[in-house]
């Protein structure tokens, strides 16, 4: 999510630019990206991350809706205030909005605000894969405006956000310069280096970023980590009846490769799992892309009866970190529905 605030220059006069920026994957960087290039344009921000401490994410946190994340109204503070890739603020202080999750309301409430709203800068597109994808395609149709220079970098977030890979083993052994670069992106904690990675991509290729002094320190441990986490998913999962399950609980280990379960089990149709970190416990629930038997189920169906949402193929329930066995039994509902009679 990214709140623009005043547009600034590099004049000594020029109003200070604040901006409220939330990393939530790497999709989340394009869009920001997108969204500075053509409704923006190419100034130079300083961010602010609201309420968590320095380290944190940025990550936002509910006022009313727990489990769920949402932007709380005190941080639409800005002179033209944007959330990309992120869920609708019913403040009439929001001047654009771009999403394309189905669960992009949390209330009736927020909904009818966006119904009413005559703008024309707020637009919600379930069905696109990507919402970096989305902004260009708003951008070209609506405001005349394509940027050529993007067009690998929108491929990429089409192909990471949508999980359009060929197979699992693509997406796992991270061959390519853009998965890399989404593991670097998806593991960093440090918000001036996420405007640093930002301001890369304008002005370098994939390739030349992730051969740079700086991605490659930073890539060798995330690598290293990468395969530790893929080898502990593969020794705590338990593939029953189309379902395949673990717990990371006690691990440290926050977050995966999403497609490690299917890398290990090609033969599910769902995946679904227990983490817990410093501010939350997380059941995260998917679906194989490549699966022999379809999916019958709506994920974010599914996930918005605990609080949670997403995508019909995927999506979260975030809960307090310490209600873990709230977490585990939520995830054993979850495994129940999901699994196959046979």
């Amino acid at each position: 999510m990214f709140c623009p605030g005043t547009r600034t220059s590099s004049s000594a006069s020029a109003q200070r630019t604040m901006a409220s920026a939330f990393l939530y994957e790497t999709s989340h960087t394009l869009s920001r990206q997108l969204f500075r290039r053509r409704f923006v344009g190419r100034d130079i921000y300083q961010v602010l991350y609201v309420k968590d401490p320095p380290g944190s994410g940025g990550r936002l946190h509910a006022d009313d809706a727990p489990g769920w994340e949402r932007v709380r109204p005190r941080t639409v503070r800005g002179d033209e205030n944007a959330i990309v890739d992120f869920k609708y603020c019913a403040d009439d202080r929001l001047t654009w909005w771009f999403d394309h999750h189905q669960s992009a309301f949390l209330s009736p409430g927020d909904e009818a605000h966006f119904d009413a709203d005559t703008s024309g800068k707020k637009f919600l597109d379930i069905h696109s894969k990507s919402c970096a994808e989305f902004i260009a395609r708003i951008a070209k149709e609506k405001f005349g405006y394509e940027d050529p220079a993007l067009a690998e970098l929108i491929e990429w977030a089409h192909i990471i956000d949508g999980a359009l890979y060929e197979s699992p083993a693509q997406c796992v052994e991270l061959r390519s310069s853009a998965l890399k670069l989404m593991q670097v992106i998806e593991g960093e904690k440090d918000p001036a280096f996420v405007e640093k990675i930002i301001r890369m991509l304008t002005e370098m290729s994939l390739d030349e970023i992730v051969e740079s002094p700086e991605i490659k320190a930073k890539l060798e441990p995330i690598l290293d980590q990468h395969w530790k986490t893929a080898e502990i998913i593969k020794e705590r999962a338990i593939s029953e009846r189309g379902v395949v399950h673990f717990d990371l609980v006690g691990t440290g280990i926050e977050g995966y490769n999403k497609f490690i379960p299917y890398y290990y089990h090609p033969e599910v149709t769902y995946v679904v799992s227990v983490s817990q970190s410093s501010f939350r416990t997380k059941i995260s629930v998917g679906s194989n892309p490549w699966a022999p038997r379809p999916r019958t189920h709506n994920i974010a169906e599914i996930c918005e009866r605990y609080g949670g949402g997403g995508h019909a193929v995927v999506g979260a329930v975030s809960l307090k970190p310490e209600d873990v066995e709230l977490g585990r039994q939520y995830a054993s509902e979850i495994i129940n529905e999901l699994q196959f009679a046979d």
